[in-house]
């Protein structure tokens, strides 16, 4: 598969890294993000975007700062969102004329549906979750979901029933008050999307994306 990689600058003096899988049709560019304990290189967000490309969806996998300067606490949200939206607007240089969706893994996603919030794009079709993080573990609350009304953009939550950051009970009640949103129940998988049944995770992860930017698109 081809690819390219990139500096994409965040501040005056620093950038973070990027990588872009190369198709020659794509239907849509996916924007993603990491989650707070991995970069854009973990195993999980190569073999997504891999798998994302059969779909044909070509993907932006970028670092936030904390991940590229090594950093183990995850950056604050203005920090955050500066990356987010030099990675929105890299896209958009790279890729001019196809949909544009972002989203990302727990952290990423948050911090994308934040910067979306708060900032008109109507470059940006719609936001996938992949497993939003809305509280943490043992700490019941969905305050972390209480931007997501400020949100323009179709949202495509992809939950396990037995994510620990994310109560299933706490997490369909904030989809049903989102009426751009869609939730898919992803039966006994946790927050890394692990399970105790033999599935083939990142296809059902990547099929489900398409498909619904496929609804998005019709």
């Amino acid at each position: 598969m081809k690819s390219a990689t990139y500096k994409i600058s965040v501040n005056e003096s620093e950038s973070v890294s990027a990588e872009v899988y190369l198709l020659e049709s794509p239907k849509a560019i996916f924007v993603f993000a990491h989650g707070a304990g991995a970069g854009m290189n973990h195993a999980f967000m190569k073999e997504l975007s891999q798998e994302l490309a059969h779909h044909q969806i070509a993907t932006l996998r970028y670092n936030f700062l904390f991940m590229e300067q090594k950093k183990k606490r995850p950056d604050f949200a203005p920090v955050a969102l500066k990356a987010v939206e030099a990675a929105i607007k890299k896209s958009a240089k790279l890729f001019p004329k196809v949909p544009a969706f972002a989203g990302g893994k727990s952290f990423g996603g948050r911090m994308t549906s934040t910067y979306l919030s708060l900032v008109e794009d109507k470059q940006i079709r719609g936001i996938v979750f992949v497993g939003f993080p809305l509280h943490p573990a043992g700490k019941s609350s969905v305050d972390r979901a209480v931007h997501l009304k400020n949100v323009k953009q179709p949202m495509l939550f992809l939950q396990g029933t037995k994510d620990s950051l994310a109560e299933w009970n706490l997490i369909e009640q904030v989809c049903a008050e989102l009426p751009l949103s869609k939730l898919i129940r992803l039966e006994g998988m946790d927050h890394s999307f692990n399970s105790t049944k033999k599935q083939n995770l990142i296809s059902i992860l990547a099929l489900e994306i398409s498909q619904w930017i496929d609804e998005q698109l019709s």
